[in-house]
């Protein structure tokens, strides 16, 4: 087992509803996020799955600190980050980047490709011109671009080679850590394979930890060490990607499973059909959140909360299908 990098602890984010407006008054909370514990280790992929609305983006918020945890601790290299200033917290800010999902919105379009890059790094570090020339030469490099690429703009790109460039921008201060926020959902399918495998080749020449937030899970299962399934603001299922290939235990996962397309032409899966709609967050429904859209749901399942725990090695899982006594 490597070391841990990233550690969240019973993480929750809520947000206040409010009605009036000069005297407003809390009328609920939303539950974004609502007690997610994982952790991610040096040089390792966590993969983060679920349907739009069940917390993902908040956590990405969250551990970017765009977004105040309304509970629970977010661990980096032994250190709570809620407790970082001065240099502590420049040094975790460096250490932990981004590539956003739509390379179109995510690139100053008035920016040369060169200063998109060198704008970290020039912010960041005390480096000569010469010295911020050079890094940026060899992180396009790095991606697989030519040198006089730093000359142009993103509008004389292709979808994918402008992700590559946001690629080399979250690189340029050596972090630990970059959150890819649907890294390839927003590119031609031909596209998708060369990005992932460009991730690929870049984590094992550096040791770079990602947390992989997608929809598409062919992608997730193919970048990911461990996956983490969460249905609204909680997770349901936490795995090696090899298990959730192989064997996805909770209903929620085995449904998402089901319903994408396999990633062998004669891999056999079970098939669970997901009805319904997603649940408001502001009025979960009680027990599993999950119960009034499970097709093997028992009287239980709308009274008690299930917890996440073990049912095989590396493999957790929240469903009272693996809990005896029910």
């Amino acid at each position: 087992m490597s070391d841990t990098l990233l550690e969240i602890h019973e993480l929750k984010k809520h947000f206040p509803v409010t009605k009036g407006l000069i005297f407003q008054e809390t009328i609920g909370l939303v539950k974004a996020v609502d007690g997610v514990s994982y952790a991610i280790g040096t040089g390792e992929t966590m993969g983060l799955v679920g349907e739009s609305g069940c917390g993902k983006t908040t956590t990405m918020k969250m551990i970017l600190m765009l977004e105040k945890p309304t509970g629970g601790s977010i661990v980096f290299r032994g250190e709570n980050i809620s407790a970082l200033s001065g240099r502590d917290l420049q040094a975790y800010r460096k250490g932990v980047q981004a590539v956003f999902q739509d390379p179109y919105s995510s690139l100053n379009p008035r920016m040369r490709v060169g200063d998109i890059i060198s704008e970290p790094l020039v912010v960041n570090e005390s480096l000569s011109k010469a010295a911020v020339r050079d890094r940026v030469q060899e992180l396009l490099s790095l991606v697989g671009l030519r040198p006089n690429a730093s000359e142009l703009f993103p509008h004389e790109f292709s979808g994918g080679q402008r992700q590559r460039i946001a690629i080399a921008r979250a690189l340029s201060l050596n972090p630990s850590l970059i959150i890819l926020d649907e890294p390839v959902s927003a590119l031609d399918v031909s596209i998708r394979a060369q990005i992932m495998n460009l991730l690929q080749d870049l984590q094992q020449q550096f040791g770079v930890s990602y947390l992989l937030i997608a929809h598409d899970l062919a992608a997730v299962l193919h970048l990911s060490t461990n996956v983490a399934v969460m249905y609204l603001g909680k997770i349901v299922e936490l795995a090696t990607s090899e298990q959730l290939r192989v064997e996805p235990m909770h209903p929620y996962s085995k449904g998402l499973f089901s319903a994408a397309l396999p990633v062998h032409p004669d891999e056999e899966r079970e098939e669970v059909l997901i009805t319904g709609e997603i649940p408001s967050p502001l009025n979960p429904p009680s027990g599993c959140r999950f119960h009034p859209r499970c097709p093997f749901a028992k009287p239980v399942c709308s009274a008690v909360e299930p917890i996440l725990k073990p049912v095989e090695s590396g493999h957790q899982v929240a469903c009272h299908l693996y809990t005896e006594g029910f």
